[in-house]
């Protein structure tokens, strides 16, 4: 996998992409979710960036496993902390978490793939009350 600056607009992009791709497939409904929540701006991207990042992370992920692409979107959980640990901002890890979580729930179904990526995430950066929070609030904050 790639390096990216710690914290910079591609590694949390890239965890963005993590969380797409968890589920061994980028669906058009989990596209327009993060065209409606603006999550490219969120993330200091423009569309067209974290669209390259997404491809990118998709790249990396199927050189790296040599497997078949549902096997290749299955992280071991060494890479996915490191990975994680490129994001050490408190804010920024509080924004991708509402983030991935609004991606992962958007198509109504949430498998195991999406919940070892989220469970990383949350376990890494201490984010367990996050997953816990009203869920119009946070989308609202996503919105906003």
């Amino acid at each position: 996998m790639r390096t990216y600056p710690p914290n910079s607009p591609q590694a949390a992009g890239r965890v963005v992409a993590l969380a797409l791709l968890a589920d061994g497939h980028l669906s058009n409904t989990e596209l327009d979710t993060l065209d409606r929540l603006r999550v490219y701006t969120q993330l200091g991207l423009g569309r067209v960036e974290l669209h390259s990042v997404i491809h990118e992370v998709c790249e990396d992920l199927l050189a790296s496993m040599q497997l078949t692409w549902e096997d290749a979107c299955r992280v071991d959980a060494r890479t996915l902390a490191r990975l994680m640990g490129e994001i050490d901002d408190a804010v920024l890890r509080r924004k991708l978490t509402r983030i991935c979580i609004a991606v992962v729930e958007c198509d109504s179904l949430v498998t195991e793939g999406e919940v070892a990526v989220l469970g990383a995430a949350i376990e890494q950066w201490g984010l367990h009350r996050e997953m816990f929070e009203p869920r119009a609030d946070t989308y609202e904050r996503l919105a906003g």
